[in-house]
């Protein structure tokens, strides 16, 4: 059992024993600068047209999109839902932590988890990063394995995505695109991926490869098929909570759409809002492209949805910024 109150020492070797973030190379930096781009080419192209069949300038097109927004009721609506997903969130990491490394407890795990949504708003896995600091400085759990973690959690979180695109296709086949035949295919083969991922890691195939011994695949070795089911299972309310509480949004934002659709729709665009582009400027773009005889709407609706849950998060975020700083620096 972790004791939260031990004290620990301050030396640099618990900081040494943290993995080290490489810094995004030159190449994957204009990537995602093109990426981004072209998302705001296309949707200053899609608004621009959608204002002009109005007979209106862009800028009074998207304002009276806007002022149209039942922004009360969404406001209280996607306050629910941040803390929704902070609950499921945390219950998750909290459960891998114990599957993996140590007995620790949910309330201790919330002030960390909090906090990180404050550097999430720059990048999701810094803020990953920073719950295995947290962790290795007041825990000494070491920072290795609390890293391998977090991978898990990060390579689940793919999987869990693609089965329910799988089984919003399954269910919405006839309303969606056409690209989205592609799905059932890309989810076989990543199956097929994921069961010779475990039996590697289980040195069932390649046993003398000793790749799987790094310290950062940990929890891979420790995992077993039900660790990746529980995952699905505990992770799965954050989803369909989702899907309610988008369809309601866009009801307040004038755009009717039902909660079957987008269980095809919402994990694909989840996918595209994990692309590092400013403003989650991908999954903006992708609604616009869903929903195409809404342009407007869409777009107001993509820009707010996200950049709101993400800066709300940060919101939650601040509430235990003062413990977890007296839990690691002792202020």
């Amino acid at each position: 059992m972790i004791d939260p109150n031990a004290a620990v020492p301050q030396e640099a070797p618990v900081i040494s024993d943290m993995p080290q973030r490489r810094k995004p190379s030159v190449a994957q930096r204009l990537v995602f600068l093109a990426i981004t781009l072209l998302c705001f080419a296309y949707l200053y192209y899609r608004l621009n047209g959608a204002a002009l069949r109005e007979g209106m300038d862009l800028v009074p097109y998207m304002s009276q999109v806007f002022a149209n927004v039942q922004w009360l009721r969404w406001l209280l609506l996607m306050m629910t839902y941040s803390f929704i997903y902070f609950a499921i969130d945390t219950l998750v990491i909290t459960r891998a932590l114990n599957w993996f490394i140590a007995s620790v407890k949910y309330r201790d795990i919330m002030p960390i988890r909090g906090s990180a949504y404050i550097i999430s708003v720059f990048n999701e896995q810094i803020g990953k990063g920073a719950m295995a600091y947290y962790l290795n400085r007041r825990d000494k759990v070491p920072g290795w394995e609390t890293g391998s973690v977090m991978l898990f959690i990060m390579f689940c979180e793919i999987f869990y995505l693609l089965v329910w695109a799988t089984i919003g296709y399954t269910f919405t086949t006839d309303v969606l695109p056409e690209v989205f035949g592609l799905i059932p295919y890309i989810a076989m083969a990543a199956g097929v991926f994921l069961a010779l991922w475990m039996l590697y890691f289980q040195g069932r195939i390649l046993p003398g490869s000793t790749l799987r011994d790094k310290r950062i695949l940990h929890a891979f070795r420790i995992a077993r098929p039900w660790h990746y089911g529980a995952f699905f299972l505990l992770r799965s309310p954050a989803i369909i909570a989702a899907m309610v509480v988008y369809t309601l949004a866009l009801g307040l934002f004038g755009v009717e759409a039902s909660f079957l659709s987008l269980i095809g729709v919402l994990p694909v665009i989840f996918f595209a809002a994990t692309v590092p582009t400013p403003m989650r400027a991908a999954a903006i773009t992708l609604w616009v492209v869903l929903f195409p005889e809404n342009e407007g709407q869409m777009a107001a609706f993509g820009f707010v949805q996200h950049n709101f849950f993400i800066l709300f998060n940060a919101a939650i975020g601040l509430l235990f910024w003062r413990r977890a700083q007296r839990e690691l620096f002792g202020t």
